[in-house]
């Protein structure tokens, strides 16, 4: 390709231009494009070598070139217009697999807004906008199942109220995080609260932090003069232990020279029911938000979200939609969610210590086992401890109900499949009296339910487990597994 410079060298000199061009009109000259009559000498240099021979003839409006190097004039040229190719993701490199889990590690706040909590949050920020306006107390009661951002909802609104207040030249209030857990009887959260007031007056030895607290927003000359965000977390913990606590907390924001913003977080949504009527002949009930479980599709926009600080990819797309409907249809636990994608993490890579594999990305498989590890429950675990013709047994009473429509069966019914199974796996099968005697075992343990009859063959048998915990148990082996898909009615 021809640099700037040797194209302009060698293209032909320029003829003495006519009468007619020099009479033309400046803005006619605009118009003409290159090659045509009436063309300037200079008009060479404004074209682009790499400009395409099929391109329209209108006006060339091609960049300033600044070096004739054909390298850095394409660099200059279409730099912008490439897209930079993302760099892949090296499992092995220890800086890397950091990033990776510190991303999606619990603990680790987003450093921008947080997704899927606008509505939320922009109900608690209202609330605790509208008391600082007014310098007006007011309680706020937040409930929903463990992992659906509460916590980090609140700070969030705390964050933005603080900004707020400076912006608007108010008078910044003081904030208070208290987590329930941690107190070593209930009554300790009036001292801490009275603790963070400044303004108060030194109340009587005699008195205990309620009743100062009391006292304090009883009276205007000793009433504080900032308003306190007071945030009380595990509130589940007051509930249960000492609902006196409770109800003397919240009738804090009562009294007329009360200054605190009280946000009560809870993890059941049930509770509310059971102590909002009491607060309510109190007059001090607060406002309810309730956070919802996250939806499948939430649950992948925020993990993508996390994920945006690297600059690799380093799940496969279908693996984070399977973590994310999984985890949506059992719990709906955010924290749930990244606890099985750090653990998918840690399946890679462990593989590829075991191994010379080639590096990859993580996939619908390295999901699968973790989420298997997540959801493994108490029943599984019982059935894999239990011995072979038992677990044959379990796997011949769920093939029966599943495949045959039956809520229950007889003892003999059952022996006849289980002899089926022992046959498909080539496993000698025990005598009807053996085989009586495990299932009376499997029913003091739990698993089925064996009822009354003179004969033991007629004897009632019904399943007192999910049918998908028998599934999940044997999902790893392909003998047992492939004998819960054969219909044996």
């Amino acid at each position: 390709m021809p640099t700037l410079r040797s194209a302009t060298a060698n293209s032909p000199p320029a003829a003495t231009p006519s009468p007619a061009a020099a009479s033309t009109p400046r803005s006619v000259k605009r118009r003409l494009t290159p090659g045509r009559a009436g063309e300037t000498p200079g008009a060479s240099r404004h074209t682009s070598p790499h400009r395409s021979p099929h391109a329209g003839a209108g006006t060339v409006c091609s960049p300033k070139l600044l070096s004739a190097s054909p390298k850095s004039s394409r660099k200059r040229l279409y730099g912008d217009l490439v897209a930079a190719e993302k760099p892949k993701w090296n499992p092995r490199d220890p800086a890397q697999i950091r990033a990776v889990k510190e991303a999606l590690h619990v603990a680790t706040v987003p450093s921008c807004e947080l997704v899927c909590r606008d509505h939320e949050q922009r109900r608690v920020f209202e609330f605790c906008k509208g008391c600082v306006e007014q310098e007006k107390a007011g309680s706020l009661y937040i409930c929903g199942c463990p992992g659906t951002g509460k916590t980090l909802s609140v700070n969030k609104v705390k964050e933005s109220l603080m900004s707020w207040a400076d912006e608007m030249g108010m008078e910044t209030p003081d904030s208070l995080a208290i987590n329930c857990t941690n107190l070593s009887n209930t009554s300790e959260i009036f001292s801490k609260i009275l603790g963070q007031f400044q303004n108060r007056k030194k109340g009587s030895n005699k008195l205990s932090p309620l009743q100062q607290l009391q006292n304090m927003f009883s009276n205007k000359e000793s009433a504080p003069r900032r308003m306190m965000l007071v945030i009380v977390d595990e509130m589940d913990y007051l509930i249960t232990r000492d609902r006196a606590v409770l109800h003397d907390l919240f009738m804090l924001t009562t009294f007329p020279y009360s200054r605190c913003i009280l946000i009560g977080i809870a993890n059941a949504i049930d509770l509310a029911d059971r102590f909002l009527p009491k607060l309510e002949s109190l007059n001090c009930k607060p406002l309810v938000v309730t956070f919802r479980a996250y939806s499948k599709d939430q649950i992948s926009d925020i993990i993508k979200h996390r994920l945006k600080v690297l600059e690799y990819d380093v799940f496969e797309p279908l693996a984070l939609e399977f973590c994310a409907r999984k985890v949506a249809a059992a719990t709906g636990d955010m924290r749930k969610a990244l606890g099985v994608c750090r653990s998918a993490v840690e399946v890679l890579e462990a593989r590829l210590q075991d191994s010379d594999q080639e590096l990859g990305i993580v996939t619908f498989d390295h999901m699968d086992i973790a989420l298997s590890k997540a959801f493994k429950s108490a029943v599984v675990d019982s059935i894999l401890c239990l011995p072979q013709h038992q677990q044959m047994v379990l796997c011949a009473l769920a093939n029966t109900f599943q495949h045959c429509k039956k809520k229950a069966t007889t003892l003999g019914e059952l022996n006849k499949s289980y002899i089926g199974i022992c046959r498909s796996t080539q496993v000698p099968a025990v005598g009807m009296l053996e085989f009586s005697n495990m299932c009376m075992v499997l029913s003091d343990q739990g698993f089925m339910k064996l009822g009354q009859s003179k004969e033991d063959k007629l004897r009632r048998v019904t399943l007192q487990i999910d049918i998908s915990d028998i599934g999940f148990a044997f999902k790893g082996n392909r003998f047992f597994q492939k004998c819960l898909e054969q219909p044996r009615c």
